[in-house]
């Protein structure tokens, strides 16, 4: 099977307990590797892991193999709560919305490598884990939008003290200590400042970026999620009455300052969108995705789901 464009159609690869012989994931990757499990994901992109006894007794040894060197989800824009150690529930965002596809903390300096997703609780309908392959999504954007978002992208964050819209910037750094949360900043090149009611950050980063190992150009940036036109037309016209686009909790331009047109947010959204393959969630299931090569993303739901997530840099 191939896409419109000639590309072979890509999915997750599956691995299940019954081909692999042990309902032990942790025994089967001590088995295979460290290295060949890297093998597998820089040529898939993304593993699922099926019928295998992953419990939630059991699952950080399975997350001890996948994704070693766990780490903080800090600088992170996303409703979530840690569990335990640094694994996280994977989003607390309403379950009546649909989460755009993005790469993990893609906005800041640093970025995890992997990302390990483990369903303890499936939802009654949908909820399903949206995944699309970079270089893909950046081939659908119109070559105007490419050309475009080449001299990058300007993401302005304000975060308050503890009152306020979206996250507080004790929250988004895991600290109330303002001097940890400079040297952070200072560590990402990133500019900030206090004010009276919390922090304001500014940080350049390029729209695209390659993979250290193959060398693939992938889209890799949050623009449709920082700006107002991702979030659809009601709810960014109540951010519009309510505050001024430089007041938003988050916001994206131009590397220059430049607005970004919103008809080009919405192509960056709906194509992701449109590419994007669904891995539908059973309890026990594990997905692991090159946090590069492979944006992800969240689809509605009916019910409970509890998703959770971890990550690594490698």
């Amino acid at each position: 099977m191939q896409t419109a464009n000639g590309r072979a159609a890509w999915r997750p690869h599956e691995i299940t307990g019954d081909a692999a012989g042990t309902p032990d994931l942790a025994a089967w990757l001590d088995a295979l590797g460290r290295d060949r499990l890297a093998e597998l994901l820089t040529e898939h992109k993304a593993l699922v892991f099926r019928n295998f006894a992953v419990t939630p007794e059991n699952v950080e040894d399975v997350l001890d193999r996948l994704v070693p060197n766990r780490l903080p989800y800090v600088h992170g824009n996303s409703p979530r709560t840690r569990v335990r150690g640094n694994v996280y529930t994977s989003t607390e965002y309403p379950r009546q919305y649909t989460i755009s596809m993005h790469n993990e903390l893609s906005y800041a300096h640093r970025w995890p490598a992997r990302l390990a997703f483990y369903c303890e609780k499936a939802p009654d309908s949908g909820g399903a884990t949206s995944v699309v392959d970079g270089a893909l999504w950046l081939e659908s954007l119109d070559a105007e939008v490419r050309d475009a978002f080449a001299g990058g992208l300007r993401y302005i964050q304000n975060l308050h003290d503890g009152f306020g819209f979206g996250k507080s910037w004790q929250e988004t750094f895991e600290t109330d200590d303002r001097k940890a949360v400079e040297e952070f900043l200072r560590q990402s090149r990133a500019e900030w400042e206090w004010g009276p009611d919390g922090l304001r950050i500014v940080q350049l980063r390029p729209a695209t970026t390659r993979h250290p190992v193959t060398g693939t150009e992938v889209w890799f940036n949050q623009a449709d999620q920082w700006h107002p036109a991702g979030l659809g037309d009601e709810t960014s016209q109540e951010l519009y009455d309510i505050l001024s686009p430089d007041e938003f909790p988050q916001y994206v331009t131009f590397a220059d300052g430049t607005p970004i047109p919103d008809a080009y947010i919405e192509q960056i959204r709906d194509r992701g969108l449109a590419a994007a393959v669904d891995v539908d969630w059973r309890v026990g299931d594990v997905l692991l995705i090159d946090n590069i090569l492979v944006a992800h993303g969240r689809r509605p739901f009916e019910g409970t789901r509890r998703v959770l997530v971890a990550m690594s840099d490698g």
